[in-house]
């Protein structure tokens, strides 16, 4: 079974893309299964360290962290983000 880890390492808007972004940070990935989340990904991917970091740009009306109630609870929706993109990822890695 293919194992990782998923952060938030920052989040926010870009004022060079004119875009609201999260970059997650993915580590306890195997050799093969980092090659192929850099293949499969569409978003920018950056490996450091055997580290996968990915940034995913929304339009605002679909950015997690725009909302009041993520404002009152960042950290449950930090783990909410983490644990979503974590089972898009599997759900990459299994194709």
């Amino acid at each position: 079974m293919t194992k990782l880890k998923v952060k938030i390492e920052e989040y926010g808007y870009s004022k060079e893309y004119k875009r609201y972004y999260v970059t997650y940070q993915v580590t306890e990935l195997d050799t093969n299964s980092l090659r192929k989340l850099e293949e499969r990904l569409e978003d920018p991917v950056m490996v450091k360290c055997n580290d996968l970091y990915l940034t995913v740009y929304f339009e605002e009306r679909f950015y997690p962290f725009k909302s009041e109630e993520s404002k009152n609870n960042p950290a449950d929706f930090l783990a909410r983000e983490e644990l979503e993109m974590t089972a898009y990822l599997l759900d990459l890695l299994e194709e």
